[in-house]
């Protein structure tokens, strides 16, 4: 167990290359007991949030940025596990499906997929790294909801999942249930795991760290009895350390999206024109083909992307 911690600590801390911040304007780059009934989220009263803009692309004024700077700075993480991480038998390279969708846009803009300034990012800071202009997008399984799109922009769902809990495989813990009474239960800030612990707590001690993988270290060293998280991520954590694993069943229906400037409205739909080939062509979309490579193993029985929702504006 120590072994497994020590290792998953230290992938945490490996760093990422940076880029000298660019000043000015918004947009630009700078520095079962009783099963639950899933909770509302907080200020998810608007209507499909998962809906995006029209694909297009046409050049606008953020692509044309990105183009002049010839790289494009995405936000992602480098510690999730088959998502975004240090893929140590690739010479510590970044890998995982979030990682092959930045190269996939970076490719359509730039036509070099490898055009791409990678920023590591904790959890908390996704909103205020595209706020603060320190990247272009957010590619890091960020659940679209409606209190984020007051502050960010979307793309249209490239991926779904559901809140579940993660445990010590000899845990009493059944679930997202009355069996968390008196537990201490982590959960990463600004997560909507965060919020979904907020509204039903059943009993709980909320734990807040600021990257979700700080849970698993902390799960790992016996300071907290559980981890509410994506189940994808958790799936991904399951396979890294075996004496973890997934109880209950996803309690919320939630899909990932690529965040962006709210006023970078040209590279959302640029974004959203690279997802409809990104989806396109079925078991050999090469949607599939990264859901193959990366999530099959932890994560099967996917068959396709969910389907594109789009809004007029």
């Amino acid at each position: 167990m120590a072994a497994a911690c020590a290792v998953t600590a230290a992938a945490a801390l490996l760093p990422l290359a940076h880029a000298a911040p660019e000043s000015g304007r918004a947009g630009g780059v700078h520095q079962p007991l009783s099963q639950a009934v899933a909770p509302a989220a907080p200020a998810d009263t608007c209507k499909d949030p998962e809906a995006s803009l029209r694909p297009s692309d046409v050049d606008g004024a953020t692509i044309a940025r990105i183009k002049a700077a010839g790289k494009l700075v995405a936000g992602v993480d480098q510690n999730s596990f088959r998502w975004g991480y240090r893929n140590q038998s690739a010479e510590g390279r970044l890998d995982g499906f979030d990682i092959d969708l930045v190269k996939a846009i970076a490719k359509d803009i730039l036509g070099d997929e490898n055009a791409v300034i990678y920023r590591a990012i904790p959890t908390s800071q996704r909103v205020p790294a595209l706020q603060e202009g320190r990247v272009d997008i957010v590619v890091r399984t960020m659940t679209i909801n409606c209190k984020r799109l007051e502050d960010v922009a979307f793309s249209t769902a490239y991926f779904e999942a559901g809140q579940q809990v993660l445990v010590p495989k000899m845990s009493l813990i059944t679930g997202y249930d009355s069996s968390l009474k008196d537990r201490r239960i982590c959960t990463a800030a600004g997560s909507t795991a965060e919020a979904a612990l907020k509204s039903q707590s059943y009993g709980s001690v909320s734990v807040s760290v600021p990257n979700q993988l700080d849970c698993l270290v902390r799960l790992q060293l016996g300071e907290v009895d559980g981890i509410i998280t994506d189940n994808a991520l958790a799936a991904g954590q399951a396979a890294q350390d075996p004496s973890v694993r997934l109880v209950g069943s996803p309690f919320t229906q939630e899909f990932y999206g690529v965040a962006m400037n709210k006023d970078a409205g040209d590279l959302v739909r640029r974004v959203n024109k690279v997802l409809e080939n990104y989806r396109a062509g079925g078991p050999d979309s090469p949607w599939m083909k990264a859901y193959r490579k990366h999530l099959e193993p932890v994560l099967p029985g996917v068959t396709a992307p969910p389907a594109p929702k789009y809004r007029e504006g």
